[in-house]
């Protein structure tokens, strides 16, 4: 069959309908998170760093496909969020390069951008694992080149390399023993398969599927729980509109005005009574909110803040407070408590964010850029974290070392480690052998019922997280799994334990824990405001 040629109008139109197709899907995405965990975000993170490279590719008035995919390659990298992103900014850096020079592209070229995609990403990795979202794009390629041979049609080359990648996320599981005790998918590779599905749409005129309907997820081949999926319907993103005021009405329904407006948004806060109430939320769409809340009552002190402009406000604002040093620290944290902690330790300045608010590189790199030296050093002080904080090197002219903490507490342990005294090399490995000294144990609640680790969870209990890498402890109450989490660690030989507890618990609950440790353990314990969402408490040992 004749080949087709697309310009870079096309490819912009097909991933613009990958994204919308993708972001359908991100809450289930999320919610396949090997760990239970509520602010699993391998969904949302993958939006967010498509929508950066769609941003950069419509400022590009160019139409030839190689620019297009360049704009997009460098919007992806500037914008990737998490792990996941920064694989996918991987992705279009291949992509880009093996359409070098291209004005059109037909099957072929795009099966053998594919392939340049897939080893790109790979090579971005330090240690790739098998089971991933690598396994679905290598798959996809290969199945990509295999099509050219018979049909090199664009939707004939991209028919096989959807439907490969299907397959090879149906598949993960037998390659990654945790994703086949979990019963899930990986998340990556499932979003790859959508996003990849919503751009082949595009190419059969079938795009309005996207707007009625909603993707089929990929499921384990041998599916071992069976889970009811509830997460929310909007992305939980650090940015977007803050909307304030007070509602004033009669019979007001404070229940009912809460479960209406979070399904509109983030950060919801609603306080008051049956006739005034204040309300305080996140979201992208202020006029919707406004507009519900108006049918309910009269509104008075509004105010709507742009978040993106009160982000850079606050990072310029930290700067203009920071002396002139030989070396900068940047560190990113969530939680009110750990930026006043954090500010008590010394000159930082921080990045907001953690979990389900993973910044971006762009995000990142601006705060290395107005930090007041050449030298900085970047604590991720998140496992989702690290990767992008390592593309900033790359990015700027200045000096920078990225520590890879992967939780608050190594962060903390790093920075206390700090001396102004040594140089940059001398510090970054000080601090990198403190923070490899601590351990830690983070408590939540189950978003879902699964099997891990040899454990049965049920969807609402308690779970503890050693390390952020094993599922320790599980319990209806959360006095009992932080003890039995406790004993799995090693409290024992711990010359001390410092407990961070979160927005959503009392300090009263949280010294009482403290005395039972230290009764048990005979050890010094250390309760601490962390003020964090998600996580009852974070606990070290050290």
């Amino acid at each position: 069959m004749k080949s087709d040629l697309a310009d870079g109008q096309t490819l912009r139109e097909m991933f613009t309908a990958g994204t919308a197709w993708l972001e359908k899907s991100a809450p289930d995405i999320n919610a396949i998170n090997v760990f239970p965990v509520p602010d699993g975000d391998t969904g949302t993170n993958m939006v967010l760093t498509m929508k950066f490279a769609l941003e950069e590719a419509k400022l590009n008035s160019d139409n030839r496909v190689w620019s297009v995919a360049k704009s997009m390659a460098h919007g992806a990298l500037m914008g990737a969020r998490g792990n996941s992103g920064v694989i996918l900014s991987q992705f279009w850096r291949g992509l880009a390069k093996g359409l070098e020079g291209k004005t059109h592209f037909n099957g072929e070229d795009f099966a053998k951008a594919l392939a340049g995609a897939s080893q790109t990403a790979y090579k971005g990795i330090v240690n790739p694992v098998e089971g991933t979202i690598l396994t679905v794009l290598k798959d996809a390629s290969k199945a990509a080149q295999e099509a050219v041979k018979n049909d090199d049609t664009l939707v004939s080359v991209l028919e096989a390399a959807v439907k490969s990648a299907e397959e090879s996320v149906a598949r993960t599981p037998n390659l990654l023993p945790v994703l086949k005790e979990a019963g899930v998918v990986d998340a990556g590779g499932q979003g790859l398969y959508i996003l990849l599905e919503g751009a082949l749409q595009f190419l059969k005129g079938e795009s309005q599927k996207i707007q009625y309907r909603k993707p089929r997820l990929v499921v384990a081949e041998t599916e071992l729980v069976t889970r009811t999926v509830q997460m929310p319907t909007r992305l939980e993103t650090p940015h977007g509109y803050c909307t304030n005021f007070i509602l004033e009405g009669q019979k007001l329904d404070l229940g009912k005005i809460e479960k209406d407006l979070k399904k509109k948004g983030q950060s919801l806060i609603v306080t008051g009574d049956d006739t005034l109430v204040r309300v305080h939320i996140h979201s992208f769409e202020p006029g919707e909110i406004l507009r519900y809340a108006t049918r309910l009552g009269k509104l008075h002190q509004i105010t709507i803040n742009n978040m993106d402009d009160q982000y850079a406000e606050f990072i310029k604002m930290q700067r203009e407070r920071m002396p002139q040093v030989d070396i900068a620290l940047i560190a990113v944290a969530t939680g009110d408590g750990f930026f006043k902690l954090l500010h008590s330790l010394g000159n930082v300045i921080i990045v907001p964010g953690g979990q389900t608010m993973n910044p971006s590189v762009r995000e990142l790199l601006q705060a290395v850029e107005l930090a007041p030296s050449d030298n900085i050093i970047l604590l991720p002080n998140n496992k989702n974290i690290v990767s992008a904080a390592s593309q900033v090197q790359s990015l700027t002219s200045k000096k920078v070392k990225v520590i890879p903490t992967r939780n608050i507490p190594q962060g903390i342990a790093a920075f206390l480690a700090f001396n102004y005294d040594m140089d940059l090399e001398q510090n970054a490995q000080a601090m990198k052998e403190a923070a490899s000294k601590v351990k830690t144990i983070e408590v939540t609640r189950a978003a879902r019922g699964t099997r891990l680790d040899g454990l049965e969870i049920k969807k609402g209990q308690f779970i503890a997280i050693l390390n952020d890498e094993a599922l320790i402890a599980r319990a209806d109450k959360a006095r009992d799994v932080v003890l039995e989490a406790l004993g799995k660690a090693g409290a024992e030989k711990a010359g001390i334990v410092t407990i961070y507890y979160g927005v959503d618990t009392k300090d009263a609950a949280a010294q009482e824990i403290a005395q039972e440790i230290r009764d048990r353990y005979h050890t010094e314990v250390e309760v601490v405001y962390g003020g964090q969402p998600h996580y009852s408490y974070i606990i070290s040992l050290e």
